[in-house]
């Protein structure tokens, strides 16, 4: 993995501007769908955590022609206990902040694991454009994260579905140990 830092602010607010801008039409034509498909599967992480899928997202098929698996994670500042059901609850209000982004394709929304760590695995239409989204959503979740929590990672070619159903495509990636934070192991 690449050395990770977040955009200019200026180049990542006008991103997230025109995300929110692209999302309104998007949101009129009901083309954002909330899929129950994978709501509850726990995801297994070779860090020794795990999470449960709380959400998904997707627009249309929620498959990409350039696929790519971004895996987005952070902890919040100050949320504890049951302050993580009312996050899950109003975070559906942050959807604005990624549908629009170009090249979004779909989105499993994971509940914090062991550690109160959040996970967003995605995937995403072309490495660059899941690049640019990850490093513009960085200033959003500065706002709300514990410093030195947000980190990303950025499979090229693989389907997210193809990394939870065989972590083996993701082998050659990175070692199998807690650096590998955002690699799945498989679901329980």
């Amino acid at each position: 993995m690449s050395e990770q830092s977040p955009l200019d602010p200026g180049e990542a607010w006008r991103a997230v501007a025109a995300c929110i801008l692209n999302t309104l039409p998007l949101l009129a034509r009901h083309r954002v769908r909330l899929s129950k498909v994978r709501l509850g599967m726990r995801l297994c992480f070779s860090d020794g955590t795990s999470a449960r899928v709380y959400r998904e997202t997707r627009m249309g098929s929620g498959l990409a022609k350039d696929p790519c698996t971004l895996v987005v994670e952070f902890r919040l500042r100050l949320v504890r206990g049951p302050a993580h059901a009312l996050f899950r609850t109003e975070s559906l209000l942050n959807t604005p902040l990624f549908v629009g982004f170009p090249g979004f394709t779909s989105k499993l929304w994971l509940a914090h694991d062991e550690c109160d760590r959040y996970r967003g695995v995605y995937e995403w239409d072309g490495q660059e454009r899941a690049e640019h989204y990850a490093r513009s959503l960085w200033r959003v979740l500065a706002l709300v994260g514990v410093p030195g929590s947000i980190r990303y990672a950025v499979l090229p070619g693989l389907r997210r579905d193809a990394v939870i159903a065989d972590a083996g495509p993701a082998e050659g990636l990175a070692p199998d140990d807690t650096a590998a934070w955002w690699r799945i192991k498989g679901t329980a």
